[in-house]
């Protein structure tokens, strides 16, 4: 009010919510997203079914596919949502830990604040507290050979474990380690770099999941356009088309008009040549296979099947650019400019026989591998398909890497006690911020319990006894509810993957503690409800 007279900053459309009451709302959306993917943690965690609006149905226990799927409206939920979907694009794992690391550090904060404890030293005490955990990680680290394949195969274990394909475990993990390994580059200096593109994953569904197998080469889940082609091409020179094998439409629009049968003929005998020119060009190229991104003419079907040329139509833009890279060829824009230096090369290409499927192997650049998946349905296939995704990715993770911690909770137990000796050093309240950031780290083995019917309080007490007597790879075996050594059990993951959670998760808290005031703007749409 001023003189009186009530002055209007913001419009009605916008909703102010500010002190603790905005700080609580996005405490509040923290822990409920991080809440809706607890319960999936660990080999033996569940899973949730998600259907969206249009009656399609997901079942998994993927953090990253369950958030994705979600729709949210809180500004702060959509944050950890982000936080993990940047977690499954950076190391491809790891995306309910990030989430739950979120839940646990908004959770301790609430204490904090209610105790008085101002924002700005929660937040400074949880950015030292993330400082000294990645010490902490980089003191822990276990380094081995790159290539080892031994500590690969337990990488790939870990991340299939609990998932729906653990069943073949042992055939999976090694299909997936030699993909990795058949695609990766050696540098100069003996690191490793790979392409997550020249793995592909490839789904049928109708058949066991036993038979899942690892192809040198890629698949396309497309045919011969033409029952009269050629099903097998040897020493293949493909072209790549981003245009249609049609006869284009006008660009504005345009009548013809017909008077007389011999002008339709005329037409037709005219549009029929104009094909057949397309066909001539592609065999004068040299090339015996086509791959189009758009549709193929009946007739140019037709002249390519009388030439021998396989031909595959409405091959996705995302392949098309995949195959250029592998068969080292150039997509092209016109028959015209097909000539023998933008064609692709293959050894051999064939149809597969109880799949409805195409087979590239011997590709020029020789460094794309496809994992081919079997299962009884699609959506069992769909979750097969994301476990393989995520195994794959935490092994290209540990192979660039060289660098690897032991899961089961041993990494966080023996961060949450080194954390809190850190805090002991410290003075003021500060002190109380970088407790509650170690705090969160029981999280982890609580959660784990939880999910596997065992009593948290007891498996902490056990952690926390082992590694107080030095036992730094003391994990939960949550099959049998002991406490014993993961490293001899094999669970491992790769360091980047832990690091990466409790980097983005501490960063993500510290922004969101600091928030005193949301200013959400509405839509008329929303104003009418």
């Amino acid at each position: 009010m001023l003189a009186g007279q009530q002055v209007v900053i913001l419009r009605d459309n916008v909703d102010v919510t500010s002190g603790m009451e905005a700080q609580h709302s996005n405490i509040m959306a923290c822990k409920a997203i991080a809440s809706a993917v607890r319960t999936t943690l660990g080999p033996r965690g569940m899973d949730k079914m998600l259907v969206s609006p249009s009656g399609d149905v997901v079942i998994t226990n993927d953090g990253a596919t369950i958030l994705h799927e979600l729709s949210v409206e809180h500004p702060a939920a959509k944050m950890v949502i982000s936080v993990a979907e940047a977690q499954d694009d950076e190391v491809g794992d790891g995306t309910t830990t990030a989430s739950i690391l979120i839940g646990a550090l908004m959770e301790e904060a609430e204490i904090l604040l209610k105790k008085g404890i101002h924002p700005t030293i929660i937040a400074k005490g949880y950015t030292l507290g993330m400082e000294k955990a990645m010490e902490i990680l980089n003191a822990n680290v276990i380094e081995a050979a790159a290539d080892d394949r031994e500590m690969l195969l337990k990488v790939a274990g870990t991340a299939v474990t609990g998932k729906s394909i653990e069943s073949m475990k042992e055939k999976i993990t090694g299909i997936i380690v030699d993909a990795v390994l058949a695609v990766a580059q050696k540098a100069e200096d003996g690191t490793y770099t790979v392409d997550e593109d020249d793995v592909r994953i490839k789904t049928v569904v109708g058949d066991s999941m036993d038979d899942a197998e690892l192809i040198t080469g890629f698949l396309i889940d497309k045919t011969r356009c033409d029952q009269g082609m050629p099903k097998k091409v040897e020493n293949a020179k493909i072209a790549l088309l981003s245009m249609p094998l049609e006869v284009k439409k006008t660009e504005t629009k345009a009548k013809i008009k017909i008077t007389s049968s011999e002008q339709v003929e005329a037409f037709s005998e005219k549009e029929k040549e104009s094909l057949k020119t397309m066909a001539e060009a592609i065999k004068a190229s040299g090339a015996n296979v086509v791959l189009c991104q758009k549709g193929i003419a009946d007739a140019v079907q037709y002249f390519l099947s009388h030439d021998g040329i396989l031909a595959i139509q409405d091959v996705p833009e995302k392949d098309m650019k995949a195959f250029a890279r592998a068969l080292d060829g150039t997509i092209v824009n016109a028959v015209a400019d097909l000539e023998e230096s933008v064609l692709g090369n293959a050894d051999l290409i064939e149809e597969m026989k109880d799949i409805a499927a195409t087979k590239f192997t011997g590709c020029k650049n020789g460094s794309t591998v496809s994992i081919l998946i079997k299962g009884s349905n699609q959506i069992f296939v769909d979750e097969l398909e994301r476990a393989v995704y995520d195994s794959a990715r935490v092994v290209m993770d540990a192979l660039e890497d060289g660098k690897f911690v032991v899961g089961g909770a041993a990494i966080d137990t023996e961060l949450y006690l080194s954390i809190r000796d850190y805090a002991s050093t410290m003075g003021g309240r500060i002190q109380l911020a970088i407790e509650a950031f170690a705090n969160i780290f029981e999280t982890i083995p609580a959660t784990l319990a939880e999910n596997s019917g065992h009593d948290p309080i007891d498996i902490l007490v056990d952690l926390k006894s082992a590694h107080a007597n030095g036992s730094k790879y003391a994990g939960l075996n949550v099959y049998t509810g002991k406490v014993s050594d993961m490293y001899e059990a094999g669970v491992i993951e790769p360091m980047r993957v832990k690091r990466q959670a409790v980097q983005s998760a501490s960063e993500t808290a510290c922004l969101l503690i600091r928030v005193d005031d949301m200013m959400v703007s509405k839509s008329a749409a929303q104003m009418a409800r």
